[in-house]
């Protein structure tokens, strides 16, 4: 991972995860310790193709990764503004 991030120069690894099978423990901890390496290289992993077992399984333990396709969580979808009205109330 780190040579792949400092070769490229990239700041996101896509990981097809499509091909991983049943997912397990061990599968996850592969996952966890590529992120791992990537954020301490100042990357990231985004997963392509996860089974929804496998998703499951890492939100169990709870880990987060980017899913390729989904819009992040602290950004809206595109084409979605947000507005405030002049005189709306303060939540």
């Amino acid at each position: 991972m780190r040579a792949l991030l400092d070769a490229t120069g990239a700041g996101v690894v896509v990981c097809d995860a499509g091909g991983v099978g049943p997912p397990d423990l061990a599968a996850v901890d592969v996952l966890a310790r590529m992120q791992l390496t990537a954020l301490r290289c100042g990357g990231r992993i985004r997963l392509r193709d996860p089974d929804p077992a496998l998703r499951a399984l890492i939100g169990l333990v709870g880990l987060r990764f980017e899913v390729e396709g989904e819009t992040e969580q602290r950004e809206p979808p595109l084409g979605v503004q947000e507005a405030v009205e002049p005189g709306d109330a303060a939540v």
